[in-house]
């Protein structure tokens, strides 16, 4: 175990957990190798919630449920959460799971591709989590940042790509090379946006967290 795995091991063995029903999705998820949130963004999604305590939350990329479940559990009472989910295979589960923890209301579950649904979508949510598929971030940002109401928050999740992100284009697989010149900008462009103040953490796989902001 190298060092940054024994720190991480260290943290999360310092977390304090969810509640029981997320554990059994939790453990539904590992079971059937869906991937979910990392233990320590799942730490700091509670930490943003108890900061920001968002009337509205969008997601982009809802898996089977998991993140969605937990900001439901963890935000203030009468946030709703909508999640968007184009895994035809993984909407049905995601629906179940919101049936079996009786969020039907709180969370609305749109199916489709991300980028036609976030073109459709108007008014303004507090904070959006993005967690869908990461070449695809940048195509998403103009449309995320156009639907994130001013102080709110943008979480993304698995921007360092296990660390190939600061190796070169040629160092990483031919397969993995239009993600990682696409994450490249992602990064670059969140840095730089007139509108966004971004911090690059290297929490789980690394995330991103951008607050729409008025320059004067």
């Amino acid at each position: 175990m190298t060092g940054d795995e024994r720190l991480n091991a260290f943290i999360d063995s310092l977390d304090t957990g969810n509640t029981p029903f997320l554990h059994i999705i939790e453990r539904e998820a590992k079971e059937t190798d869906v991937p979910i949130i990392r233990t320590q963004v799942q730490g700091l999604i509670k930490l943003l919630l108890a900061m920001r305590r968002p009337a509205s939350i969008l997601e982009v990329g809802c898996a089977i449920g998991f993140s969605a479940l937990l900001m439901s559990e963890y935000g203030p009472a009468g946030c709703h959460i909508t999640t968007i989910e184009k895994y035809e295979k993984r909407i049905p589960i995601a629906r179940e799971n919101f049936r079996r923890a009786g969020k039907e209301e709180q969370i609305t579950l749109l199916e489709g591709d991300a980028v036609d649904i976030l073109g459709g979508l108007q008014g303004s949510y507090d904070m959006i989590f993005m967690d869908a598929a990461k070449a695809q971030y940048i195509r998403f940002l103009p449309d995320v940042v156009r639907l994130l109401a001013p102080g709110g928050i943008l979480l993304s999740d698995n921007v360092l790509q296990d660390g190939d992100i600061i190796e070169s284009r040629f160092a990483v697989t031919r397969r993995n090379r239009t993600i990682h010149s696409r994450m490249r900008e992602y990064l670059y462009t969140l840095k730089h946006h007139p509108e966004l103040e971004t911090v690059i953490l290297p929490v789980g796989d690394g995330v991103t967290v951008s607050v729409k902001c008025t320059r004067e």
